[in-house]
């Protein structure tokens, strides 16, 4: 049988976290729950507020992959009566 990896401290069954999806969310402590079915993870439940970090930094991340790939682009000149 092959192992499962967990990347989370904090794991609830699928049964428990529909008993009370509020307090499966809070074990986590701000951090990941793993949501077993039958003992492997199925998925991972975070709290909104740590998601919307998680958002903002992959986007953040993405911007500085845009600008570091244009940072060797020839700069142009431009007026602002030209816009």
């Amino acid at each position: 049988m092959p192992t499962n990896l967990v990347l989370a401290d904090v794991t609830a069954s699928i049964s428990d976290l529909k008993k009370n999806p509020m307090k499966t969310v809070e074990e986590g402590d701000g951090f990941p729950v793993a949501i077993l079915n039958r003992n492997r993870p199925a998925f991972y439940c975070i709290p909104a507020q740590t998601y919307e970090a998680l958002m903002e930094r992959l986007e953040d991340m993405e911007l500085n992959q845009m600008a570091d790939a244009r940072k060797d682009q020839p700069e142009i000149t431009v007026s602002l009566d030209e816009l």
